[in-house]
């Protein structure tokens, strides 16, 4: 807890997502690397503007995702990309690399000069869109400190979006949470059912007096209910909303992000 207070020491830390235009060597790339760069570099300006916590870059574009091991090229991209990121901003930033290539995520933050990562399937398994995405912890772990990488903090997905729970239909979400915490995650992120569906926030709850770590909201926060997530979370992952028609793929909106930003600190005072 005391290393993610102090990244983040405000309550409720709102933490900007940044989708990164598709990567080389997936369908969607277009051939435009410094494209990549100065969109990912303008969107961390305007995130910065408007007094964000923290930031976050995925590959959110580069469908369908492979599972667990990307190339190499996508490793160095978002390289490249986080450590623009994290100049340009001067925030705590963090990556994602879908899907579930957790060790990938850790080797961009280490040599882009990142914080934090967030890793899917840490703890059980669970079926995605790209298939059976199974436990990392313990050969993430080792990875990162292989790497010296321990000062990056790994935030970890439980009964993440987009993915069916069959299989640890028997295992609830305090008990998920309470595991990830056992196996040393600095913070379980928890989700509803989707992109930009809100979470439950009794499960919210729930996880947060089970594992006693820091629970951050990964989906689904607005303007409209931030002011029922920041007073029982440590942090909210926030993409969609800040974009035109609150879609992930569209450009920022500012209006709704500075919206939204002056809520957070009237809620705050």
């Amino acid at each position: 807890m005391q290393a993610f207070n102090r990244l983040f020491p405000n309550q409720g830390a709102i933490i900007a997502m940044i989708h990164v235009r598709a990567l080389p060597g997936t369908p969607g790339y277009d051939g435009n690397d410094e494209l990549i760069i100065e969109q990912a570099i303008k969107e961390a300006e305007i995130y910065a503007a408007a007094g964000v916590d923290g930031i976050g870059i995925e590959n959110m574009h580069d469908t369908p995702y492979v599972r667990y091991e990307v190339g190499p090229e996508i490793t160095a991209m978002m390289a490249v990309v986080g450590r623009a990121v994290k100049q340009t901003s001067g925030l705590p930033c963090g990556v994602q690399v879908l899907a579930g290539a957790n060790e990938e995520a850790l080797a961009v933050a280490k040599a882009g000069g990142l914080d934090f990562v967030r890793a899917e399937g840490f703890v059980f398994a669970h079926v995605a869109d790209e298939g059976l995405i199974e436990s990392s912890a313990g050969k993430l772990l080792r990875y990162r400190k292989q790497i010296d990488a321990e000062h990056v903090l790994v935030f970890t997905d439980v009964k993440k979006k987009h993915s069916s729970h069959a299989i640890t239909a028997d295992v609830d979400i305090a008990e998920t949470a309470k595991a990830a915490a056992f196996f040393r995650s600095d913070g379980v992120i928890i989700t509803g059912l989707e992109t930009a569906t809100a979470a439950d926030p009794a499960e919210v709850e729930a996880a947060k007096n089970a594992a006693k770590i820091p629970v951050l909201i990964g989906s689904g926060v607005t303007v409209d209910n931030v002011g029922q997530f920041l007073p029982i979370s440590d942090g909210m992952i926030v993409g969609s909303h800040f974009k035109e028609g609150g879609h992930w793929a569209n450009a920022i909106d500012e209006d709704r992000l500075n919206r939204f930003m002056e809520e957070v600190r009237r809620l705050r005072k």
